[in-house]
């Protein structure tokens, strides 16, 4: 399974950006896909999941009705469109799978995650 990110970049506050994360190699019909963040010197945390068979999606409270996630199933793709970008949302962000959906108590585990991307800066001034 390969998880490859792109789309980041530096932004001023207020701005939007796009992430990618084109997946291969992925033969689960049912996964969890979710987007996970750290900041210089912090943990790293879950931003927003999608499970691929529902369509079900989760955000972080801090995100919610500024960042979109969603999944592009005939080109394994998935996507975070983020608005209103604030300097607190400066990180690497980091691309993540897992089999199953992602579940109301468990989407937000970063254990869960078997996959991951390496990593596209994003940086807003």
């Amino acid at each position: 399974v390969q998880l490859v990110e792109s789309g980041g970049g530096s932004v001023q506050a207020g701005g939007s950006l796009r992430l990618s994360c084109a997946a291969s190699g992925y033969t689960y019909s049912d996964k969890c896909m979710a987007w996970f963040r750290q900041a210089l010197g912090k943990e790293r945390e879950v931003v927003a999941a999608v499970s691929s068979s529902t369509g079900s999606t989760y955000y972080a409270d801090s995100v919610k009705g500024r960042f979109t996630i969603s999944q592009d199933t005939t080109k394994n793709t998935l996507y975070l469109q983020m608005n209103e970008l604030k300097p607190e949302d400066t990180a690497i962000y980091y691309c993540a799978a897992d089999a199953g959906v992602c579940g109301t108590g468990r989407w937000y585990q970063r254990t869960r995650y078997g996959y991951w991307g390496q990593g596209t800066q994003v940086t807003v001034s």
